[in-house]
């Protein structure tokens, strides 16, 4: 299991570094833009909260240490912390098979990470996107496992929607020509930008999940080479204990028969 999921995780590895690039570019280029359609856009309206959705993304299957129980830690924690009403997307089997006996579920997605591409996650973000502008929720927060290395996986909670724009990030001075114009460029790319988003964190876990199983896998080995080797120093120590309680018999014996 430790080498299969080695291999895979070669390939998420190299499609989600290769994808970061362009998702940052995108980001910065909708931050550039990000006054051109603030209150028209009906993605960016901030309301009031008064219910909260969290799309919790885990993994469908097991025996990957700590991957999955994180992540439903940290929704029950956002939750508890959280006075508006808390509502639940999950996307992978072991998070719905938790969460959903515990909190209102909106829905949920296991078969995504059978054919992991951009046309099924859009699918998913585009659901997400229409409860929002229908106000079924008031703020949508991905909750997931950020990919940094094989052996670390940063549990993230990244808000989906409302898009607010970056105010830390000093704006950029060039002074471009937009043809046709800003708010159109916006409202044409945020959808998109939105569902790349959620792409992105479906790849970031999709790779986590894969580093989570080769790591505990390892340990797992190594775990129990350490049990073999002390069961057989056990069985060494009671086999040697037993032959020389059968010497001493003997010699007791003999010594008997010698008086």
């Amino acid at each position: 299991m430790k080498m299969v999921s080695a291999a895979k995780l070669k390939k998420a590895q190299d499609a989600i570094t290769a994808m970061r690039p362009y998702a940052a570019k995108l980001t910065e280029l909708l931050q550039n833009l990000s006054g051109a359609a603030q209150d028209t856009n009906p993605y960016t309206k901030a309301r009031n909260v008064k219910r909260v959705l969290y799309v919790a993304i885990t993994s469908n299957r097991g025996l990957c240490g700590g991957f999955n129980s994180n992540i439903i830690k940290e929704v029950k924690a956002l939750a508890n912390g959280n006075q508006a009403e808390i509502a639940v997307f999950t996307i992978g089997k072991k998070g719905n098979d938790i969460l959903s006996k515990e909190f209102d579920m909106v829905g949920h997605n296991v078969a995504v990470f059978d054919d992991l591409s951009f046309a099924n996650a859009a699918e998913l973000a585009q659901q997400l996107m229409d409860g929002f502008v229908a106000e079924k929720f008031d703020e949508v927060h991905l909750v997931y496992n950020r990919f940094k290395n094989a052996a670390t996986q940063l549990v993230t909670v990244e808000p989906f929607l409302p898009l607010v724009a970056d105010t830390s990030e000093a704006p950029s001075e060039a002074d471009y020509i937009y043809e046709p114009g800003q708010e159109e460029i916006f409202n044409t790319l945020l959808p998109k930008a939105l569902k790349m988003q959620l792409f992105k964190a479906l790849r970031d876990s999709f790779a986590s999940e894969h580093g989570a199983r080769m790591t505990a896998m390892h340990k797992a080995t190594d775990n129990a080479t350490d049990l073999r080797n002390q069961l057989k120093l056990t069985y060494n120590k009671a086999r040697q204990a037993a032959i020389t309680n059968e010497i001493l018999e003997i010699v007791g014996g003999a010594e008997a028969l010698n008086g």
